[in-house]
């Protein structure tokens, strides 16, 4: 394990962070040219809209890998974690914006009445709000400016918004699929391993 971790973690020291941000938006590129094309489906924004939320919530699972991949593989991609988290919330904006003027054409009134009618929408817009503080905040300057403790205690709200985006994947299918459960599982799992270290540590300082 020691040599596949090392190799990988050599290998990610020569990628630079532009190279990460540049394959991250290719899969929106894809899109674009899918939707132009005719390649998404009978309802090309929903298609659209699907495959842009799904892409927020993989980006964002790939996130939240990156300490337990470094607590229990030793796979250091922490230098990566703030550009994933980047495309993540690019994403998401994305999925809403295309709700938003393609899918409901800026019709105020008939927003409202989705928001009233699917509450998947609104869990959906709680998690898309609680990522806009962490978006605005991944820099340098509000490390400084907040202080590593409280800069880190903000970002923890990425653990209600990515289970808030789960629910929402979950909630939109029109019916039990396989695939939104698989994410939330992964997503469940992810953060029992980030949560099950404190719990030792307590266990021991008690004992």
């Amino acid at each position: 394990m020691n040599i596949v971790s090392d190799r990988i973690n050599r290998a990610s020291r020569r990628v630079p962070k532009w190279a990460v941000y540049l394959a991250g938006v290719l899969p929106f590129a894809w899109l674009v040219w899918q939707l132009f094309t005719g390649g998404l489906g009978i309802d090309q924004v929903k298609g659209l809209e699907h495959e842009l939320g799904e892409l927020g919530l993989k980006f964002l699972i790939g996130s939240l890998a990156v300490t337990p991949l470094m607590k229990y593989a030793r796979i250091n991609l922490v230098k990566f974690r703030r550009v994933l988290g980047l495309l993540t919330f690019f994403y998401i904006s994305m999925h809403l914006s295309t709700w938003l003027l393609l899918d409901m054409q800026l019709l105020w009134a008939e927003i409202l009445k989705d928001l009233t009618k699917r509450p998947y929408i609104v869990i959906g817009m709680a998690a898309f709000t609680l990522l806009v503080p962490l978006a605005v905040t991944s820099n340098d300057w509000s490390v400084r400016k907040m202080g590593g403790v409280g800069w880190r205690r903000l970002h923890k709200v990425v653990y209600a918004a990515v289970i808030l985006g789960a629910t929402h994947n979950v909630m939109v299918q029109k019916v039990w699929e396989i695939e939104p459960l698989v994410y939330l599982g992964v997503i469940g799992t992810l953060l029992a391993i980030r949560l099950k270290p404190r719990r030792t540590r307590v266990v021991a300082s008690v004992a």
